[in-house]
């Protein structure tokens, strides 16, 4: 494939991104498998798991065409246990992630992202620094996760759990993170709009286009160990004062991961990042945001196994508080999902009634090593597209991820939506 310029791939960004919006007389359910995803149109809420094999990336479009992009991951370093990239290594995964989501702003006729929340500073949330990954022209930074997507489509307001001060937690990938710091300062000099993730809140992330807040109602539940009460925007703090603990016992930055819920009428979605429950195995017992984010969530319809379905994050407490009929895991790595976490997903004494789970990719190790559960998943490969209705009835949507047609290939009915 010839190299395309940064010129290049703007024109073709701006191309997809001014085409006409489509008829909106699309009637939901209109998919079928081996067409490509129908639009988006007003009143549908769409979340998409964006499958790259690099990262994190979920794009989600309101009722009103509100955007959100939640992280844009991009692991640059080479690990052979890594799935393949997706749709395949000609583009990194900030690229593929910004295509993907312009072909569906072109749905509501938006040409950028109203918000982008980072949930935590690892690089298959925010990007990764490897040997090419590129600077950006005339930039104090390199082109890689949410820097490069943001180069590569307008972003109203980058929302994250750190700004304008980090550091705290340690940073665990210092390259990723200085560079996404480097892009923040740098894009927040040149007038882009930062602000810092308010636990608690119910406001900071809705509606941007005059749209119902009841149909696209965002809760902040944590951050950095702070946890909403369920009343009001009162919040607790969950981690002991920073200097009441050794520095060996400080929280990490998973620990630290951003977690919200989102709202559709009587549909529910829960998305943790990266949080775990695991706590050292309960040596540290107080390092669990996750249990207490779970249950001031309370039931879901939808939810993203936290920490991509890894052992530190499906304890007993998270599964029962949150109670999903569909569970999404991010997996790019031969270690997603944990064994023990799909024990967990589909153990019915944690729960009653049925409940299904995806995966944006899996390892041929992982079926190797775990057949008689993954056997039993809905699908272990693909985008994931949960299409909300406005009364709420939502379905679950595989799109082919090796390559751009968006081509669909298993439509799922929901359950009844939570009451």
């Amino acid at each position: 494939m010839p190299f395309l310029t940064r010129r290049a791939i703007l024109a073709g960004l701006a191309a997809v991104a001014a085409a006409p919006v489509p008829a909106l007389a699309t009637a939901a359910g209109a998919d079928r498998v081996g067409e490509p995803l129908s639009p988006w149109r007003p009143g549908l809420l769409d979340i998409h798991h964006i499958a790259t094999g690099r990262g994190d990336a979920t794009l989600v479009i309101g009722p009103d065409g509100t955007s959100l992009l939640i992280d844009a991951g991009a692991s640059a370093k080479p690990d052979p246990a890594m799935l393949p990239a997706r749709p395949g290594p000609q583009r990194r995964a900030g690229e593929w992630i910004a295509r993907y989501a312009a072909r569906r702003l072109a749905d509501t006729g938006h040409k950028g992202l109203d918000m982008l929340l980072v949930t935590h500073l690892h690089p298959d949330h925010i990007g990764g620094v490897g040997a090419e990954t590129p600077q950006a022209p005339d930039r104090p930074y390199r082109l890689t996760g949410v820097a490069e997507v943001a180069s590569l489509l307008p972003v109203a307001r980058i929302i994250d759990p750190d700004y304008p001060d980090y550091g705290y937690p340690p940073f665990e990938d210092k390259d990723a993170s200085e560079n996404y710091v480097a892009f923040i300062r740098d894009h927040a000099a040149r007038g882009g709009h930062v602000e810092r993730f308010q636990v608690g809140s119910g406001q900071q992330i809705g509606p941007c286009h005059g749209g119902d807040p009841a149909l696209f109602a965002v809760r902040n539940l944590a951050a950095k160990g702070t946890v909403w009460t369920g009343a009001g925007e009162a919040v607790r703090t969950v981690f002991p004062p920073r200097e009441q603990l050794p520095p060996s016992d400080h929280p990490n930055v998973n620990a630290c991961s951003i977690a919200i819920r989102l709202s559709s009428g009587r549909f529910r979605y829960f998305h943790g990042g990266d949080l775990t429950d695991w706590a050292d195995g309960g040596g540290r017992p107080w390092m669990d945001a996750l249990s207490p984010a779970s249950a001031v969530a309370g039931p879901v319809d939808v939810a993203v196994a936290p920490h991509h379905g890894m052992f530190d994050a499906a304890g007993p407490a998270m599964v029962r508080a949150l109670a999903a009929r569909v569970w999404i895991i991010s997996a790019w790595h031969a270690a997603h999902p944990s064994l023990s976490t799909l024990e967990q997903l589909f153990n019915e004494r944690l729960y009653p009634g049925p409940r299904a789970i995806y995966a944006t990719g899996l390892s041929p190790a992982a079926e190797q090593t775990m057949g008689r559960l993954t056997r039993r998943m809905a699908s272990r490969d693909g985008h994931v597209v949960v299409r909300v209705d406005p009364d709420g009835g939502y379905r679950t949507i595989v799109t082919g991820s090796d390559d751009e047609a968006d081509r669909v290939r298993m439509i799922v009915p929901g359950q009844p939506p939570s009451q």
